[in-house]
């Protein structure tokens, strides 16, 4: 099952970052941009999640266990386009240094951008300044509107 994230899940949600090495910066502030898909017990098998500014968001937080399918990593990603258009936003962004993972996002939509063109709202992401000094991360932006 997928679902936004509630303030009751943000202990969880951010044990489970935590546990696959990613930052927990600003989850508390933005519980509401996150999604969850968990099993019939309510563990968290995958996450993701907008860190939002302004009409645009970064895609962050995606995590997911070795249980989730590929069909579910999907059905996550189809949820987030929802909640993005849901809450306005006119494009949304993601960084990766994974080069195999761009065919994947290609095929959800996202195109690769410059760093010159993304959105000036995005250089307000401290997660973005961060990724503006590694030599081989790429953007790529998907935009709704």
């Amino acid at each position: 099952m997928v679902r936004c994230a509630q303030v009751e899940d943000v202990r969880k949600l951010v044990n489970f970052l935590k546990k696959a090495n990613l930052g927990t910066d600003g989850v508390e502030e933005a519980v509401d941009y996150f999604l969850l898909l968990e099993d019939e017990a309510g563990n968290i098998q995958a996450t993701l999640g907008i860190e939002p500014h302004g009409p645009v968001g970064l895609l962050r937080s995606l995590a997911i266990t070795s249980r989730a399918s590929e069909k579910e990593l999907l059905l996550i990603f189809e949820q987030m386009l929802l909640l993005a258009k849901e809450k306005q936003m006119q494009s949304l962004y993601l960084a990766t240094n994974k080069k195999g993972s761009v065919q994947f996002f290609e095929m959800m939509g996202f195109q690769q951008v410059e760093k010159k063109a993304l959105h000036e709202k995005i250089f307000e992401s401290a997660h973005v300044q961060h990724i503006l000094t590694v030599d081989n991360s790429l953007f790529m932006e998907l935009k709704l509107d």
